[in-house]
């Protein structure tokens, strides 16, 4: 068995694969129960976003017979603005982080269903720190409350609490690890 690779993004076709595996995962595209047991995510990114995203700071992604297989995504505090539904997080932040602390998002993390449960979740994240561990102190990302499984991966790989928020009736988790 092929053993699954660990490396940032470096084409376009990689980011049409994340926009696909993306969209297998999105709410509107599972059902409430898979929603609960499963995970989800929030956001579709369309591939302009991810690009200029990547260009910045490229993303993460697992690799398993040449097919992606998970994925974490990388954003700078520049794009604050970029992403509406994630502008809240960002005025979130502002009033937790010290303007000294070094920070990335990770803008969202996805394993795709037949690779679940076999440490790739934490693969992306031990990767990530160990490529951007030397230009920022933290990483932060946001779950929705209601993704327990989400939640409980997060806190598992060494995430913490740093607010809990409502924003147009959804409830935030936003968590921080630090490097």
């Amino acid at each position: 068995m092929n053993t699954i690779v660990y490396r940032r993004v470096v084409s376009d076709d990689e980011l049409f694969e994340i926009i696909k595996l993306q969209k297998r995962n999105i709410t509107a595209s599972i059902s409430i129960e898979e929603q609960l047991n499963e995970g989800f995510v929030t956001v579709q990114h369309d591939l302009e976003t991810l690009k200029m995203m990547n260009d910045a700071c490229a993303h993460v992604i697992a690799i398993h017979n040449n097919t992606i297989v998970g994925y974490a995504l990388s954003m700078l505090d520049s794009f604050k603005n970029t992403i509406a539904v994630l502008k809240p997080m960002f005025k979130e932040i502002e009033t937790c982080i010290s303007p000294n602390v070094s920070y990335i998002i990770m803008g969202q993390i996805c394993v795709d269903k037949n690779y679940r449960k076999q440490g790739v979740f934490k693969g992306l994240y031990n990767f990530m720190k160990s490529e951007l561990n030397t230009v920022f102190d933290i990483i932060i990302t946001e779950v929705d409350i209601k993704n327990t499984r989400s939640l409980n991966a997060h806190y598992a790989i060494g995430f913490n609490l740093l607010k809990r928020y409502t924003c147009t009736n959804q409830e935030w988790a936003l968590l921080f690890w630090k490097w």
